[in-house]
């Protein structure tokens, strides 16, 4: 229970006199004699003792309507619906009527009753207490003085869609009632003076609660609003009551005679009788004498404090419309409350330093986020002034998202308060809106306070817990010597890079590095070990050639058995090799190992693997001293160059620079270099070699042979031997002039005529034997022309007699008709027809013919190649390559012509050039 009196006053609410615009700004004034009120639809109804129905606008224009004969007792206005429910009399006597009046339809002018019955619970007459009406208007209540409460229940407009039943009897007057909708459950609250029920009237059997044992007065109960639930609200003499439908709730002490009890808009409007007025009792209206003087007061029953209190004179009723409270009282006045904007409210409880109150008035009033925080850093700084600093960090706590922080961290920098700006901080990152500042300067905080425990429980909390810049942390903790947690940090929230920062550059716990490393994903283990892949080498060779060997082959991070198999269904991956080389830079012996490893297990290494080892396996071979070691180091560094897998420049540059005999004679023969064989050979004086290797690559190259001849010609020790097998084979294979071998060996003075006597002899019989050759020819190609003169001539000068007597085709005997030809065959007419290819030519002579015209074509096409030489050569800018391009073209060889002998004109021009262009075929063939 709390005491009103205990509640703080405040004004609210601004009072003014309703002014009369059409009447010069003179007060309004009410129609007298008025005896029910409400209010609802935008209009406020008033009923008077004459039987008239007032309606008044915003715009305070009155109009009226005759609803009775007699007076008007009681009116309900619905606040969904434009429907009027009025109880009056038409009669004399105890007859009241209930009329169902619709506002928006017109009858005659005045609104539209569509319903007329009389109030009278079981025939018995008796005057009506109270009304009330369901919003849906499917329900209405009838309280009498006799105790008797009758529901209509249906359409409330039409009397044949509605039925009337007595729901309640009783002893005692009934003094209030109230329809409450909660989802789909009706109950009706039922007051009298001495008890308060409720009815459930969504069940058929409309049972009944007694809620209490004391009752109410006429008009001293009302139904809350749902921000109070919808309590059935009944005002005592002594206390308020809130029930709801099945028990009490909360009650209040409020002291007084009350007159009327209202809740509008989360208010409670009690009007209680002056103390120093005489106490009239009695029921029915009420009324007070004219001199009767009343206090209204207004409730805030969530925020505790009476938001006004004002006296008024015999006020009639209070009711809400438009935005405002008006009063009307009897004296024909009308008043308004004009409740204030919710910022004036703020700043008068601001300078009564009530902070509370109005952070609790703000909530009420629905007011935003923005207005709530400005409240909030106001009392936060009120605390401040009063050196309350924990109670004001709790304010300012409140106004993280709206206040800048800076604004509080400033107040707070003071070594005094880190305390308070510690928890500020926290509260700023739990809420996720610290910045990389907010976290650096809360990580400092806990290392000057060393307070271990709350450090740990910040950077430990659970991943979905993180309110901070993780990185930002990390640094912290590390400039700050708090290694350990900086640690956890960077692998909890999987910083791979600085947790190697600080295992290696801080710590130096290079193992440690490598092991984390080997657990990382492919992509982090790959980029990390290019970073720190050197420093690892120097201090953990074997381990980190190992982690290398498993990174560049078939990568699998070390981890639980369960994160191992489901890494073993992923795709292989592996770095390449070769970007790792730089990493053993000191180390060649665990650089030997890893490459070998490498293309053992990868025989398509990439290029640089095998170079690199070829240069290792080199460098090894070069400073062995055991001859055993070395054949060994030698074959398997010929191995390698054997695989193919080296590139062939860098290769030979390396097996020079080693001086690796092998090597470079192998890569030689493989680049099919047999001049630089045989200049190897020159070079280091091995006589023996430089023959073979004429016998093996001769038939590739045949200058081997005149460069060993004159190698060995300009060597003055005795190499008659050897130049006599070279001179053997020279003269076998015709490789050189024999006036050009012995300008050679001129130069020689050791060697002697005996040398080359035998090659010389051999030369010459040749010689002889071709000049013999060619001399016969030369009788037979005569012979020939002489007699092709003689046919040519005979045919030219004499009859040609056929006597053939069988055909050249097919060796049958001829018959008529038959062809002949002046070559002398002849052939069945059937046959020519069959084989010949032209009519005019024979058949057995056309393959010699076309062989001849072939060659008289060719002569023809070539008549003009001086010419176009000549042109070429003018008009090229290049006139060497032109030259040199004939050159290749065999044009410019020497041709030796063997014409007739002088003097000698018996063959034609034609023969001659036939003669010639078959001289220089047979010679370019």
């Amino acid at each position: 229970m709390a005491a009103f009196l205990q509640w703080r006053k405040f004004v609210f609410f601004d009072k003014d006199v309703v002014k009369d615009p059409s009447d010069n700004g003179n007060n309004f004034v009410i129609p007298s004699g008025i005896s029910a009120c409400d209010s609802g639809r935008g209009h406020i109804v008033l009923g008077d003792m004459d039987g008239k129905i007032w309606l008044l606008m915003r715009s305070l224009q009155l109009t009226s309507f005759q609803a009775y004969k007699l007076r008007v007792t009681h009116l309900y206005q619905l606040k969904q619906h434009s429907i009027l429910v009025s109880v009056g009399q038409d009669e004399h006597g105890i007859n009241p009527l209930v009329k169902v009046w619709n506002l928006d339809k017109r009858d005659s002018g005045n609104p539209l009753c569509t319903r007329i019955f009389p109030a009278i619970p079981g025939n018995k007459p008796t005057e009506v207490s109270c009304l009330g009406v369901h919003e849906n208007l499917n329900f209405m209540a009838i309280g009498f003085t006799d105790g008797s409460v009758v529901l209509t229940k249906g359409d409330i407009t039409r009397d044949r869609h509605s039925k009337t039943l007595t729901l309640h009897e009783g002893t005692s007057p009934i003094t209030g009632l109230a329809f409450r909708q909660v989802a789909k459950v009706t109950h009706l609250f039922v007051a009298t003076l001495e008890k308060v029920y409720c009815y459930t009237l969504s069940n058929k059997e409309y049972p009944k609660i007694e809620l209490d044992t004391h009752g109410c007065a006429l008009r001293c109960s009302s139904l809350s609003d749902p921000s109070q639930d919808s309590q059935f609200i009944v005002a005592g003499d002594e206390c308020v009551y809130l029930y709801q439908p099945d028990e009490r709730g909360p009650c209040f002490a409020f002291d007084g005679n009350k007159l009327l009890a209202h809740w509008h808009r989360g208010y409670l409007f009690l009007l209680i009788r002056d103390a120093k007025s005489p106490n009239k009792t009695g029921f029915g209206s009420r009324e007070s004498s004219p001199s009767e003087k009343q206090i209204l007061t207004i409730y805030d029953l969530d925020n505790k404090f009476i938001a006004y209190s004002a006296s008024f004179d015999d006020v009639i009723d209070v009711v809400a419309e438009w935005g405002s409270f008006y009063i009307l009282t009897r004296d024909g006045k009308m008043f308004v409350l004009q409740e204030k904007d919710t910022q004036t409210k703020l700043e008068m409880l601001f300078k009564k330093n009530l902070f509370v109150m109005a952070i609790n008035l703000a909530k009420s009033q629905h007011l935003d986020s923005d207005g709530l925080s400005e409240i909030f850093r106001q009392y936060g700084d009120h605390l401040y002034l009063k050196g309350d600093h924990d109670g004001a960090i709790q304010q300012y706590i409140r106004t993280i998202g709206k206040l800048e922080p800076s604004y509080v961290i400033r107040k707070f920098l003071d070594a005094q308060r880190i305390h308070n700006l510690t928890a500020y901080l926290q509260a700023l990152h739990r809420q996720s809106l610290a910045n990389a500042d907010h976290t650096t300067l809360l990580l400092n905080c806990y290392t000057k306070l060393k307070d271990s425990s709350k450090l740990e429980e910040f950077i430990k909390s659970s991943e979905s817990e993180v309110h901070f810049d993780v990185e930002i942390a990390i640094k912290v903790l590390r400039q700050a010597g708090y290694h350990s947690h900086a640690l956890f940090l960077a692998e909890k929230h999987m910083h791979h890079e600085w947790y190697l920062k600080i295992q290696l550059e801080d710590l130096k716990n290079y193992q440690e590095g490598l092991r984390y490393i080997g657990r990382l994903p492919f992509e982090q283990a790959e980029s990390n070990m290019k970073r720190y892949g050197k420093t690892l080498m120097h201090h953990v060779p074997e381990g980190t050639t190992c982690v290398l060997k498993g990174l560049c082959t078939n990568y699998q991070p070390s981890s639980d058995s369960a994160e191992k198999d489901r890494l073993e269904r992923s795709p292989v991956s592996k770095a390449n090799s070769e970007e790792f080389i730089p990493v053993f830079a000191n180390n060649p012996r665990e650089l030997k190992a890893f490459l070998e490893h490498m293309i053992e297990v990868d025989q398509r290494s990439s290029q640089g693997v095998y170079d690199t080892l070829l240069e290792l396996r080199l460098q090894d071979w070069a400073h062995e001293q055991d001859q055993e070691r070395k054949k060994v180091l030698q074959g398997e560094a010929v191995s390698l160059l054997r695989s193919d897998h080296t590139v062939f420049d860098k290769a030979l540059v390396l097996c020079q620079m080693h001086n690796f005999k092998e090597g470079v004679l192998y890569l030689y023969e493989k680049g099919k270099l047999y001049q630089q064989i045989m200049h190897y050979h020159m070079q280091n004086e091995e006589y023996g070699k430089v023959v073979e290797a004429c016998k093996r690559y001769g038939d590739q190259e045949c200058c081997l042979w005149e460069q060993a001849l004159g190698y060995f010609a300009r060597k003055e020790e005795d190499c008659k031997a050897y130049i006599s097998e070279v001179l053997q084979h020279i003269d076998q294979n015709n490789l050189m002039p024999p006036l050009l071998v012995v300008q050679t060996l001129a130069h020689n003075s050791t060697a002697t005529l005996s040398v080359i006597k035998d090659y010389l002899i051999n030369k010459l019989q040749r010689e002889s034997q071709q000049i013999e050759e060619d001399e016969r020819k030369i009788r037979q190609y005569r012979e020939e022309t002489a007699h092709l003169r003689s046919e040519i001539q005979e045919i030219k000068t004499s009859a040609k007699i056929f006597q053939k007597t069988k055909c050249n085709m097919c060796n049958s005997p001829l018959e008529l008709p038959s062809v002949h030809f002046l070559c002398s065959h002849s052939f069945h007419q059937h046959c020519f027809e069959s084989y010949a290819e032209s009519e005019a030519e024979c058949p057995t002579c056309t393959p010699e013919n076309r062989k001849v015209m072939d060659m008289l074509r060719a002569q023809d096409q070539k008549r003009d190649l001086h010419d176009h030489f000549n042109r070429q050569l003018r008009s090229s800018n290049d006139g060497f390559s032109v030259v040199a391009d004939y050159f290749g073209r065999g044009v410019f060889n020497k041709l030796t012509l063997v014409t007739d002998p002088p003097g000698s004109k018996t063959a034609g021009s034609l023969e001659a050039n036939l003669q010639r262009d078959l001289l220089i075929h047979t010679k370019r063939t």
